[in-house]
């Protein structure tokens, strides 16, 4: 118990200083006249209320560690990524944040399943390996739609989303003179754009290689949190690791007292 208090207490301090450092963003853009990126700054604020929304409509207690994980994750994203530029600033930005997300996105998937599993309306109680990977399916599934979300809005509205990569070598069965199924290796030193060219050291990549490794991170981190998972729902209520970082079903008695508290 104390150490989740201790817990609780670091956490309303780094929401403290993280909302402070979102407001003082939002008036510094207002001052400089972007109002796109003050739209942004208050999108994060109500975004650092969705953990406590989510305890509460769906009767989870999202530990501390993990409500910690969810705002650094909401800041990194929106403040240091979008409106610092981080994204462009530090080339392993956006694989951190993705690698991230499918970790949380797992999170949400097994409280969702777990929800369900212990909730008395349920006669069929699911095996911990079913859980965990309900929770990592649940993850993969958001991490495709929000590439097909980059997809869209660089194919409709003209956006970079997908980021470009460099690409020094292909291997293609286009470029076989013989017209067989055997691929051909070439080395690309520049590329040449109308009639300009471009010496980048390989060719332009829009979006395939960003899009996987997006999805390769996510996959990564979907792991990580089902192995947590399942360790968890074999030995419930061990574990400091999984205790800090697995939502929580309330039972009827922990949600009457809630109630009552609020």
């Amino acid at each position: 118990m104390k150490a989740n208090s201790g817990l609780k207490k670091n956490r309303t301090k780094i929401q403290m200083v993280l909302t402070a450092l979102v407001i003082l963003s939002v008036v510094r853009q207002f001052f400089l006249g972007n109002y796109h990126n003050m739209f942004l700054g208050i999108l994060t604020l109500i975004l650092f209320m969705v953990p406590q929304f989510l305890d509460r409509k769906l009767n989870v207690t999202i530990p501390p560690g993990l409500e910690t994980v969810i705002l650094i994750f909401i800041f990194s994203a929106e403040i240091l990524g979008e409106i610092n530029a981080f994204y462009v600033k530090i080339p392993i930005w956006d694989t951190i944040l993705h690698t991230t997300n499918g970790f949380l996105m797992a999170a949400i998937g097994f409280a969702l399943i777990d929800l369900f599993n212990r909730s008395d309306r349920f006669s069929i109680k699911m095996s911990p390996y079913f859980v965990a990977f309900f929770a990592f399916c649940f993850s993969m599934t958001v991490g495709v739609m929000w590439e097909f979300f980059e997809f869209s809005m660089d194919w409709f509205f003209g956006m970079d989303m997908q980021k470009d990569w460099i690409v020094p070598a292909i291997n293609s069965v286009k470029l076989n003179p013989t017209g067989a199924n055997v691929p051909i290796h070439v080395d690309v030193q520049s590329l040449a754009v109308n009639d300009e060219t471009w010496n980048l050291g390989g060719y332009l990549d829009i979006g395939i290689v960003d899009t996987m490794k997006d999805l390769i991170v996510n996959f990564i981190g979907a792991v990580v949190f089902s192995i947590i998972g399942i360790l968890y729902l074999r030995n419930r209520g061990k574990g400091k690791l999984a205790a800090s970082l697995i939502p929580q079903v309330r039972s009827k008695q922990e949600e009457e007292l809630s109630s009552k508290n609020q």
